[in-house]
Order: C-alpha cells, then structure tokens, then sequence
C-alpha cells in the first residue's frame, strides 16, 4: 500500500513523517550554519532534496540501535560519517543523551540547547500508538511499565521525534512530562487502542 509522506518545515530544519502509518515514522534534516545533519533518514526523494537546499549534509544519525532504516547506505552515498547510537556529536551544536541503555535497546536523544529542543527517536513521540488517552505526547508501548528516566526533567520548547509530527511550543516540557507520570496509567487506554491500528 503507498504511504503518505508529509514534510514540515519549521525553525531546526525540516520533519518527514508518513502520515497513514499507525507508528508514523519520521525522520529529520536538522540545519545550523550552512550544514544539515539527517536523523533517522527514510531514503524518500522529496525529503533529501528538501534536505539538500537547506545545507550541506555533514553527518547522518542513528539515535536507535535496532532501526537502521537506511542510515548507512544514505551516510556512503553522502559520502559522510554515520554515527550509531552516538555518546556524543563532534563538530555539532548538538549534546548526546544516553536516553536507554539496556542489552535490547541502545537510544541516544539529542539536545541543542542554542534552540531549546529535543529530538527523541523512540522513548517518547506523538504518533498514534503514542498519544493514546488523548494527548500530544506519549510513551513508547514497550517502556510503559518501567519508563526510563533519563529525559524527565529537561525543559524542551521544541520536541521532533522518531514517530509522529514534532511539537513546538511553551507547552512542550508539561507534554514530556505529562508523557511521563502517565506512562502506566495510560496502559489500559493503549490496550484498548489496538483493535485500531489493525
């Protein structure tokens, strides 16, 4: 079945996500200073040439161990590093946050601080088998039981994330943190979400 890929265009770059997936893949092309760094890329035409008039690619990033996507395959054509799970960004305006660190599940986070925002490949996102009870942000089904810490308290005003359209704004950090305190008590509402996303 085709997919629908919707490109946005905001302040950190550019955010492609496919629209009809019930987990919303997307991917990012973040800008500063003439150069793009691609996030989690789907190798999709529209995005790389949207990608492309931004800047000059400089690196593509796997924030996830388990997805590659086509991270290595679009770093060889760019001719540019791939960097894996990364600890840290060099040459970046971007900190590494070890987001999860478990022998299944390897998750770097990025934080920039020159514009307040955080970019999430799975802990957390806006997708529909995120945001289950209703809100714009949510956790990852699988971490619900035992949600990892390690984002809690950060104070994003700009969020992109792995699956779903980012979110901006001054509501940003409630919405993380809301994705938090309700990690367990939303269960019940994902459970009964499932029969949807058949």
């Amino acid at each position: 079945m085709p997919r629908t890929v919707r490109v946005l265009e905001h302040e950190l770059g550019l955010t492609a996500f496919m629209e009809d997936e019930p987990m919303q893949r997307a991917w990012h092309a973040l800008a500063h200073e003439g150069r793009v760094w691609l996030v989690d890329p789907l190798d999709d035409e529209r995005m790389m040439e949207a990608a492309s008039a931004l800047g000059e690619p400089v690196a593509v990033l796997q924030l996830l161990d388990r997805h590659d996507r086509r991270c290595a395959e679009i770093a060889a054509r760019l001719g540019v590093p791939h960097h894996r799970v990364p600890d840290r960004v060099p040459g970046s305006p971007f900190s590494a946050i070890p987001a999860v660190r478990v022998p299944a599940w390897r998750e770097t986070a990025l934080w920039w601080p020159g514009r307040v925002a955080l970019v999430v490949a799975e802990v957390v996102g806006s997708g529909p088998m995120y945001a289950v009870a209703g809100d714009r942000v949510g956790m990852h089904p699988f971490l619900r039981i035992r949600p990892p810490g390690a984002l809690r308290g950060m104070r994003p005003r700009h969020m992109l994330f792995g699956h779903g359209p980012p979110a901006h704004g001054p509501d940003c950090t409630a919405q993380l943190e809301r994705a938090h305190a309700r990690a367990r008590r939303d269960i019940p509402a994902l459970v009964r979400a499932l029969p949807s996303f058949r």
